[in-house]
């Protein structure tokens, strides 16, 4: 078990190293003006109208790297720090945003699938942990709860991993009509997809240090219940 311990605190220590590389890879980026002057939201507006989506919205939301966009209203929700800024980190995370939106729109399969996972994901989120504690402290009398509470937890994990070829996905797209519409320049086009690399990156950590979570319970369940 010690060695799980081990890959766990890495990962952690690799989490941190990864989103701190991001944000100052962010801030870096968006100090940086685009040569077109356009805003994120302007990028965003023009992607989603060169692939003829008429039907999803631009809008300003609360925080920084909050950026998303929702299916289930048709919105790309843009952070405050990229809605109006005109910077190469912006325009990188505003066209990646709209490449959600197109993969929404061309029923991309991956996608789908995910979103059809969210509804079982929403339930084992709010009541893995207690299943898992439940069956951390039943053990010794019945390895039902924590058989549960991994079953839950492998979910989840699936969850993540499926959504790294999504978020890789909507990079590419993004990349290619940057590169395609003449929106950025050549240094710009680097700096974008050196932002989208390391958000990625955080995708990536993210899903593998689910996985170590998940072979740690799984290791205690086979053990019955041993921790040392």
């Amino acid at each position: 078990m010690g060695g799980i311990y081990l890959i766990m605190i890495v990962f952690m220590l690799a989490s941190m190293a990864v989103s701190w590389t991001l944000k100052s890879k962010f801030k870096k980026y968006s100090e940086i003006g685009l040569r077109s002057g356009m805003s994120g939201r302007e990028i965003a507006e023009m992607m989603l109208a060169d692939h003829n989506i008429t039907d999803v919205r631009v809008i300003s939301t609360e925080g920084m790297l909050t950026d998303h966009y929702d299916p289930t209203n048709k919105t790309v929700n843009l952070s405050e720090g990229v809605y109006a800024s005109h910077s190469a980190a912006a325009a990188a995370v505003a066209a990646h945003e709209c490449g959600h939106a197109v993969q929404h729109a061309t029923a991309y399969s991956m996608l789908k699938f995910r979103s059809a996972m969210v509804p079982a994901l929403s339930v084992a989120s709010r009541y893995m942990q207690w299943i898992l504690l439940a069956g951390i402290i039943m053990i010794q009398t019945t390895i039902v709860p924590l058989a549960v509470g991994v079953a839950l937890f492998a979910l989840t994990t699936l969850f993540s991993f499926i959504t790294l070829p999504v978020e890789f996905d909507a990079s590419r797209r993004a990349l290619a009509w940057m590169d395609n519409r003449g929106v950025v320049t050549t240094q710009e086009h680097a700096m974008a997809k050196d932002s989208l690399k390391w958000a990625a990156m955080t995708y990536v950590v993210a899903a593998l240090g689910s996985l170590a979570t998940l072979l740690y319970y799984g290791s205690m369940l086979m053990g019955g219940g041993r921790r040392d």
